[in-house]
């Protein structure tokens, strides 16, 4: 268990690092969308033969508000959103098609929502086949989607399944009834087993479930409860995610519960510290931050040969320089440079459909952005990084080792002016560590409405 002197401390808001620059943090003023796709294409024409490209597709549709999440989303029970949504996205898939100097090779695709199992199986089956018809597929490609337990079925997994689709995520979150009505996500253990033993049956290879600790009314004897029934369907990762209260930015959805029924600070720690011991005790290793997989799993060997890798997806196993989204709200990363799509539908449906890319905003990595990204990449992945002395400006160099130094101190890190290594302990304030080597977090006036606190 982590010292409740050292969660005190460092029990403030931060990001997640799923980018560098953040997006609050992005300098959307000299932001140009000739230059994003100057250098999409310029990355893409470098990278595409040797590591592909991987695709997020956002599919926002949801048919109830769960009041945890902070994902784009629509809540609708009209299905007819379906089909002009997903042409609208072969349509944007069209207009980078055009620039593309070849045909493309993927890697990798994602789809995330929203519920994408909102989506009917032949919907889904039209946008997957519209996306690989003029694209080339890898052999060691890796597809994914995120189910609804509630409302994936047979059909949904086969048809994914058919398309090269063999990793599947379900979302649990917690199994306490209590829980359940404060988030408002009534989901019964039956259903998830049922859905996780179907895509067993159907043959997909990586099963993970999502759980949340920090939720309203959780205690240790009811997540003890949930991880229980969770190792009872042995999912091959389990991603064991922090909830992020960011009311401020999503408004009522996340103000169904009094803040006073969340376990904060030392309350909330315990209850991964918990989990964590539960979960090594049953042979899962803890996989960089949030995330438990079997030894067997890819990700577990990515991380043992150092090709872990991270970004808007979270970790992935692939090297893919170039991340493009697709759909409304989607976030693209041509490794020098990211894009953000517009997030309302109608007008981003409205954007495509007269032949506009749809980004309305992005940033230019410069040089130091770039160098940086490669050090907090380094540390949420391999836990060690190194760099030059040349690598800083004096006062760069005098600031950093300050904070290191106090990182020291509290025995989370080994280092000396040329690099870090992570110590056991540091691995519960990785997003802390992270942040001092964030120079826009640093000169920011405040983080407190931009991110979620970092236990």
């Amino acid at each position: 268990m982590a010292d409740s002197s050292l969660i005190k401390k460092y029990d403030v808001a931060g990001p997640r690092y799923t980018s560098y620059p953040t997006v609050p943090h992005w300098q959307t003023d000299t932001f140009d969308l000739q230059q994003w796709q100057n250098n999409l294409v310029e990355t893409f024409s470098a990278t595409n033969s040797d590591s592909g490209i991987s695709l997020y597709i956002h599919l926002p549709y949801c048919e109830s508000l769960c009041t945890f999440c902070a994902c784009h989303k629509r809540i609708t029970k009209n299905h007819t959103v379906e089909e002009p949504y997903v042409q609208a996205i072969l349509k944007e898939w069209a207009l980078y098609l055009a620039i593309f100097p070849e045909k493309p090779q993927i890697a990798e695709i994602h789809l995330g929502g929203g519920t994408p199992s909102f989506f009917a199986p032949e919907t889904l089956q039209t946008l997957i086949e519209g996306i690989l018809k003029n694209a080339t597929v890898r052999p060691n490609h890796e597809f994914s989607f995120e189910g609804h337990p509630n409302n994936t079925t047979a059909e949904h997994l086969q048809t994914l399944y058919n398309l090269g689709f063999r990793r599947v995520s379900f979302g649990v979150q917690d199994y306490d009834p209590k829980v359940q009505l404060a988030i408002h996500r009534i989901q019964p253990f039956e259903n998830v087993k049922k859905v996780s033993k179907l895509a067993r049956e159907i043959g997909y290879t990586s099963i993970s479930h999502d759980l949340v600790f920090g939720l309203p009314f959780q205690q240790l004897s009811s997540i003890e409860d949930t991880i229980q029934k969770t190792l009872s369907l042995k999912p091959d990762r389990i991603a064991f995610y922090s909830y992020a209260h960011v009311p401020w930015i999503k408004g009522n959805g996340q103000r169904g519960f009094n803040e006073s029924n969340l376990p904060s600070g030392e309350k909330k720690r315990a209850l991964y510290e918990r989990g964590r011991a539960i979960f090594e005790a049953n042979n899962y290793i803890e996989t960089g931050m949030d995330h438990f997989s079997l030894p067997n799993d890819s990700l577990n060997k990515a991380q043992k040969n150092g090709t872990l890798h991270r970004n808007f997806m979270g970790y992935t196993t692939t090297q893919s320089k170039v991340l493009l989204g697709l759909g409304a709200s989607s976030i693209s990363d041509s490794w020098t440079a990211f894009a953000q799509n517009i997030k309302e539908i109608e007008t981003y449906i409205e954007t495509v459909n007269n032949g506009q890319i749809p980004v309305f905003k992005g940033h230019i990595l410069s040089e130091k952005d770039l160098f940086i990204r490669e050090q907090i990449l380094n540390i949420i992945c391999k836990l060690v990084t190194s760099w030059k002395i040349s690598d800083w400006t004096a006062e760069e160099k005098e600031v950093l080792l300050e904070k290191l130094e106090d990182f020291a101190e509290d025995e989370l890190i080994d280092f000396n002016e040329f690099g870090l290594n992570v110590l056991p302990a540091g691995k519960a304030f990785i997003r802390n560590i992270c942040m001092a080597f964030d120079t826009h977090l640093a000169q920011s006036n405040s983080t407190q409405k931009l991110f979620s606190k970092t236990i």
